[in-house]
């Protein structure tokens, strides 16, 4: 079930300082022009981290990226199971061995089947029925940080494991990004505190893109029959001249909410896009 296969240590992972001796790995890496994309933050999130989490995540389904996050609670699983909805490749870093019996956490024990039945991986340095301790998690947080081309931290308290995590990444001369926050929240002060110390602000999936300079690898051109019937009703409206967001209500017949989700939906999809207050049809 568990196999160490050194030679599949990722390229980025083996130039860190202190790569891995051995790696255990189930599941299938990515090819190695694939952009590992880090995304962590904290066990406690709120609404507002979820939700950022989310639409940050699925802003990258349209790109070559594999998802990487430590298997935890909060806004790791978020991460995963995000990339997991979208159709996305992720690859998790428990702070335990791969075997069923001692992954950590084990509430999360389906989410881990999920990501190898759907295509992705579970990786640790950790012997296959190693069981997790409180040293482990800084351990593996270097191996995420080593893996990916960018850190992400979304909600985390200036002192806290997410931060270990970023700080490696700094170590490794990786980008380091971070999510603002309101000033009121404790879940602010780690993101607010990198930002202050260099880390790229995302304040859009626009900024993260950037950041990440990355080039379609999969059309946006989808085929009609791809697209839901209200998809298609946007669309069809949109190939005729630029809307706003109450034309659109008004001409599809769809309700204010439906209209909301079904626009967002063909966002995400990089299908549309609004300027000046109407949206028009991505050339």
């Amino acid at each position: 079930m568990e196999e160490n296969r050194t030679s599949q240590i990722p390229t980025l992972l083996k130039e860190i300082n202190d790569p891995p001796k051995k790696l255990y790995i189930r599941g299938v890496l990515p090819k190695e022009s694939t952009k590992y994309v880090c995304i962590v933050g904290s066990r406690r999130y709120s609404s507002y981290g979820k939700e950022v989490c989310e639409k940050l995540v699925a802003s990258l389904a349209p790109y070559d990226v594999s998802i990487v996050s430590g298997l935890a609670l909060g806004i790791d699983s978020i991460a995963h199971e995000t990339a997991l909805k979208n159709k996305m490749h992720t690859v998790a870093v428990p702070g335990s061995g791969l075997h069923p019996s001692v992954l950590y956490p084990r509430s999360h024990a389906k989410l881990a089947e999920n990501i190898l039945s759907s295509g992705g991986a579970l990786l640790s340095e950790f012997e296959p029925t190693f069981k997790a301790t409180q040293w482990s998690f800084p351990k593996r947080n270097r191996i995420m940080a080593g893996l990916s081309h960018i850190v992400i931290v979304i909600e985390a308290e200036k002192k806290s494991g997410t931060l270990i995590t970023a700080r490696l990444a700094m170590e490794y001369n990786r980008d380091v990004a971070a999510v603002p926050g309101p000033i009121f929240s404790k879940n602010s002060e780690g993101p607010h505190h990198l930002i202050r110390n260099g880390a790229i602000p995302i304040t859009s999936p626009e900024d993260l893109i950037e950041a990440l300079d990355l080039e379609k690898t999969k059309t946006t051109q989808m085929s009609l029959l791809d697209l839901s019937p209200e998809e298609q009703t946007i669309i069809s409206l949109l190939e005729l001249e630029s809307l706003t967001r109450n034309e659109l209500v008004e001409k599809s017949s769809l309700g204010t909410a439906e209209c909301g989700i079904v626009l967002t939906k063909l966002e995400l999809k990089d299908i549309i896009k609004e300027s000046l207050s109407k949206f028009h049809l991505k050339k």
